[in-house]
């Protein structure tokens, strides 16, 4: 399969005349798409069963179209080019996926989470750092040793569309990565570049990000679905609710537009309501 997608990105190269970052994104969308097949014949119900799974794993719904996009455009190619004489697209209707207000944690859970991973320093320097920042999981493994300044309590991580930007590094997350960098990371290094390293050396990937995160959101016994997008949203509304500038928080996560950030203002006043509700005798 691996040849067909590249005979399949070789052709929006040179046919299409696509990007390099757009085909970046198609080849990484398919790859992942067949992972998750594992061998399994391709239908619609599969195709159903995979975008669910990505919303379960806090995929924005613009980024869930984008999948299902690539999808179609892949089996219309294979289809085109006789190479699959069926395509699970055809007529596959995309459900409505709305722009459900994003689930935050409350500081008590986010600390409790956090708190579980005490006694493995590059798991705690992970959630420390995912919560600390509002990064993305993919700009969390794609952090090098040299994006971290210490000194300037900065780190720089390259977002979406190749955009850099600096987000600001606070002392325990500051503490708990030097401890990580200091004390773990040397033992495990293949690669010098990479800041999280997996068992074997290497740089991490999203999929053992993942599943770290559900290790131990199983592990603190909080209830809420936490994933590492649930921590960049739990970043972004707890600056809100203590008077964050939103224009600031919008630098901090990376967002193209402010429209995108507001939608957490949104959380804090439905929170603020939930409170109010659970509270107040005459509510």
């Amino acid at each position: 399969m691996d040849d067909l997608i590249l005979e399949f990105i070789d052709y929006l190269n040179f046919e299409k005349g696509y990007s390099k970052h757009t085909l970046s994104n198609y080849k990484r969308d398919l790859k992942q798409y067949f992972k998750f097949l594992n061998n399994k014949e391709a239908d619609r119900e599969m195709i159903s069963r995979y975008l669910k799974k990505l919303s379960d794993y806090g995929y924005s719904p613009s980024t869930i179209m984008r999948m299902h996009a690539t999808l179609k455009s892949f089996y219309h190619y294979l289809m085109a080019e006789g190479k699959t004489k069926e395509d699970p697209t055809a007529d596959f209707k995309l459900p409505k996926i709305g722009h459900r207000l994003p689930k935050a944690l409350s500081i008590k859970d986010t600390f409790q989470l956090i708190k579980s991973s005490a006694k493995n320093p590059r798991d705690a320097a992970i959630l420390e750092l995912l919560y600390a920042t509002g990064m993305r999981a993919s700009e969390i493994i794609g952090l090098n040793v040299f994006d971290v300044n210490f000194q300037a309590s900065l780190v720089k991580c390259l977002g979406k569309g190749e955009k850099e930007r600096i987000v600001p590094l606070g002392d325990m997350a500051k503490k708990a990565l030097n401890k990580y960098i200091e004390e773990i990371r040397p033992k495990n290094i293949k690669d010098d570049k990479p800041l999280f390293l997996d068992r074997n050396g290497t740089r991490l990937t999203r999929q053992s990000l993942w599943n770290m995160v559900k290790k131990y959101v199983k592990k603190s016994g909080v209830k809420e679905k936490t994933t590492t997008h649930t921590l960049r949203h739990s970043f972004a509304t707890h600056l809100l609710e203590k008077g964050a500038d939103l224009r600031t928080v919008q630098e901090m996560l990376g967002h193209s537009n402010i429209a995108t950030t507001e939608i957490y203002t949104s959380v804090s006043r439905e929170r603020l309501k939930k409170i109010y509700h659970d509270a107040h005798p005459r509510a």
